[in-house]
C-alpha cells in the first residue's frame, strides 16, 4: 500500500489556494489541486498498516489504502473504480468533507496524516477529465417505481443506486434546481455547481427523472426555509403512485436566537443569506437580496455554515466581519494519544477566516439594538457578554457586557430538525429531536412506521455531513431494493 518507506521519506503536501485578493473578486473555486507527481508522492506516504483505521473513520468506508496505492503506481483508472465502489460523488466529498478519515489515519498518531482528501479530489477530477465517468444504466428494468423526496446528497445517492438496480426513480425537489443544500447552501467558492449538473446529466442518462419546483406535503406559512416551489403534490398522491417513497430532505429548520430585538430588520438566518447568493451566481434575478456591502457583519455560530457566511460577506465587500462562538476557544493542537483515531476538537481555521474575520470565543448575545430615526426598525448594534463553562453549564461573567456595531447579523447556530410538516403529511413518527424515526440495521432498514415510506440522511439522523448523507442514501437504497424485490445485491 504505497511505498513501504514512503511515510518516512515524504512530508504531507497541502493543496494550494489562490491569493486572497484574487479569490475575493469572484465566487469561483480557488483550491489548487495536487499535480500528478505530487499526488503520487502523497499516495506513497500511505503506511502498510495492519488495521487501516481510515476505512472506519470514513462514513462511507472508502477503501482508502487501495486507491492510495493505485495513485502511487499511476493506475488512475482503477483508482476511480475503487473510489466509486463506496462513494457515488467523490467530487462533493473531495471538496467539502472535513476528512474524518485523515484524523483516523495511523500516521496521524505522531506525524501529519496522509492527504486522503486531496487524493480523492485528484482522482475524481482526473476521471472526469479523462472521460471515465460514464452513465451506468441497468441491464433490465424491474417495473417498480420509487419516489425520492429531496435532491441533496442522500437523495441523489439513493436515486442513483436504485436506478442502477433497475427501478424507475423520480426525484422531487421543492427548489428550482437539483442539489438541495449542496446547491443552495454550500457557497460556489467551495464547490461550483457544475459538479452537480454533470452528475444530474449522468443520472438522467441512467433513467432518473427529476421534478424540480415541486413541494411534497406542505410548508408552514411563516417558515424561513428556502422554498421556490411552483407546484405541490400530496403525500397520499405519492404513496398511491409509487411502490416506495424515500424521504431524504435536509434538516433545514434553523436554530433561532430569541433575544430582545430579534424582530429587527437585518437579523437573518444564514440559510436566508447563503441560498440567495447561490441563486444570483446561477444567473437568476432576485429582488431584495440580503447584502453585506459596507456593513459591519456579525455571524453568530462558529461552525462551517458560519464560515460560509464569513466568506460570502467578504466577497460582498463588508466593512468588517466578526464571528461569535459560544464555546471557549479549543486548543490549536489536539492531544493525539488521547483522542486518536476519533475526530478531535481543536481550533480549525477555514480559508474564509483567512480572508478576513475577527473570531470571538466564549461570548453570548444578549440583545439586538435598533438605530435611531429612519433606522429605528433596523439592527445597528448588539449587546454581548462573556461566558464561562462550569460543570457543563454556561455562566455569564459579571461586568463583561459590551456593545458592538452590527448592521447585518447572520444566525448560523446549526439546524434543529427537518421541516415538520413534510413528515406530518406522511404521518411519520418523529424522535425526540423531531427527525423521522427509522432504524438503520438490516432488519429495520430505514423504514418508518408508515407502510412503504423510508427515511434517510438529515431527515432521519439530523444535521450532519455530506459524507454521512451519501452513506445513508446508499444504505437506504439497499433497504428499498430489498423491500421491493425480496433481496438486494446493492452494497450496504
Amino acid at each position: 500500500m504505497g511505498k513501504v518507506t514512503g511515510f518516512m521519506e515524504y512530508e504531507r503536501l497541502e493543496e494550494g489556494y489562490e491569493p486572497v485578493p484574487v479569490r475575493l473578486k469572484n465566487y469561483k473555486e480557488f483550491v489548487i489541486g495536487l499535480k500528478e507527481d505530487e499526488a503520487k508522492v502523497q499516495g506513497a506516504r500511505c503506511m502498510d498498516c495492519g488495521t487501516p483505521f481510515c476505512n472506519s473513520g470514513c462514513p462511507v468506508n472508502n477503501i482508502i489504502p487501495d486507491f492510495n496505492d493505485l495513485v502511487y503506481r499511476g493506475d488512475w483508472k482503477n483508482a476511480i473504480t475503487v473510489l466509486h465502489s463506496t462513494n457515488n460523488f467523490p467530487e462533493f466529498t473531495g471538496r467539502i468533507c472535513p476528512a474524518p478519515c485523515e484524523a483516523a489515519c495511523t500516521l496521524n498518531v505522531n506525524d501529519d496524516p496522509v492527504g486522503i482528501k486531496s487524493l480523492e479530489h485528484a482522482i475524481i477530477d482526473r476521471a472526469w477529465m479523462e472521460g471515465w465517468v460514464q452513465p451506468m444504466p441497468p441491464k433490465a428494468k424491474t417495473g417498480k417505481t420509487v419516489a425520492v423526496v429531496g435532491s441533496g446528497p442522500a437523495g441523489l445517492a439513493a436515486a442513483q443506486q436504485l436506478a442502477r438496480a433497475g427501478h424507475a426513480v423520480t426525484v422531487f425537489e421543492k427548489n428550482d434546481r437539483v442539489g438541495g443544500l449542496l446547491r443552495y447552501g454550500i457557497p460556489d467558492f467551495k464547490m461550483e455547481k457544475s459538479h452537480i449538473d454533470r452528475r444530474v446529466a449522468q443520472m438522467e442518462a441512467e433513467g432518473v427523472v427529476f421534478r424540480c419546483g415541486v413541494l411534497v406535503g406542505a410548508m408552514p406559512a411563516d417558515s424561513k426555509v428556502t422554498n421556490w416551489a411552483k407546484e405541490t403534490v400530496t403525500a397520499d398522491a405519492l404513496r398511491a403512485e409509487f411502490d416506495a417513497v424515500l424521504l431524504t430532505g435536509g434538516a433545514e429548520q434553523s436554530r433561532d436566537l430569541p433575544v430582545p430585538g430579534r424582530e429587527l430588520d437585518g437579523v437573518h438566518f444564514a440559510m436566508e443569506f447563503l441560498p440567495q447568493q447561490n441563486k444570483i451566481n446561477a444567473g437568476d434575478k432576485l429582488k431584495g437580496q440580503i447584502r453585506a456591502d459596507g456593513k459591519h457583519v456579525v455571524v453568530i455560530g462558529g461552525g462551517d455554515t458560519g464560515s460560509d457566511c464569513v466568506g460570502t460577506s467578504n466577497r460582498h465587500g463588508a466593512a468588517s466581519v466578526t464571528q461569535f462562538e459560544l464555546l471557549p476557544m479549543p486548543p490549536e493542537q489536539e492531544d493525539k494519544p488521547l483522542v486518536w483515531p476519533y475526530w478531535p476538537i481543536k481550533l480549525r481555521t477555514s480559508s474564509s477566516h483567512e480572508e478576513g474575520c475577527t473570531r470571538e470565543f466564549a461570548i453570548a448575545t444578549k440583545a439586538f439594538l435598533p438605530g435611531e430615526g429612519k433606522d429605528k426598525n433596523r439592527v445597528k448594534a448588539l449587546t454581548t457578554v462573556r461566558v464561562e463553562w462550569q460543570g457543563g453549564k454556561m455562566v455569564e461573567v459579571a461586568g463583561s457586557e459590551q456593545t458592538l456595531p452590527a448592521d447585518l447579523v447572520l444566525l448560523a447556530m446549526g439546524f434543529v430538525n427537518p421541516v415538520s410538516t413534510v413528515l406530518d403529511a406522511f404521518g411519520v413518527d418523529k424522535d425526540a429531536r423531531g427527525n423521522a424515526r427509522a432504524g438503520t440495521d438490516e432488519g429495520s432498514g430505514y423504514r418508518t412506521n408508515v407502510e412503504k415510506v423510508f427515511a434517510a440522511g438529515d431527515m432521519r439522523r439530523g444535521q450532519s455531513l455530506v459524507v454521512w448523507a451519501i452513506r445513508e442514501g446508499r444504505q437506504a437504497a439497499r433497504a428499498v431494493d430489498a423491500f421491493l424485490m425480496g433481496r438486494s445485491d446493492l452494497p450496504r
